[in-house]
C-alpha cells in the first residue's frame, strides 16, 4: 500500500509540470484516475483547481473524479 501514495505523488508531480508536454500531463491526469482510490480523488479536484493548467486538462480531472465518485471506490 506504500507504493500506491508514492505513485500518486509521482503522477501528481508529472500532471502539474507546466514544462512538461500536455501529452504527458494527461495521461498522468488519466493513470490517476485508473487509481480510483479517494486519495485518487482528492488529487483529482487539486488538479482540477489549478488555474495554470489549459480548461481541457482541469475537465479530464474533473471527469475521472466524477468516475471515482459513482463508482464509490
Amino acid at each position: 500500500m506504500a507504493e500506491q501514495p508514492n505513485e500518486l505523488k509521482k503522477l501528481t508531480a508529472i500532471a502539474t509540470d507546466l514544462e512538461l508536454s500536455v501529452e504527458l500531463r494527461t495521461k498522468a491526469i488519466e493513470l490517476i484516475g485508473n487509481i480510483g482510490t479517494h486519495d485518487a480523488l482528492l488529487v483529482l479536484l487539486e488538479i482540477a483547481a489549478n488555474e495554470k493548467l489549459a480548461a481541457k486538462e482541469r475537465d479530464l480531472a474533473i471527469k475521472h473524479a466524477r468516475e471515482i465518485i459513482k463508482s464509490g471506490r
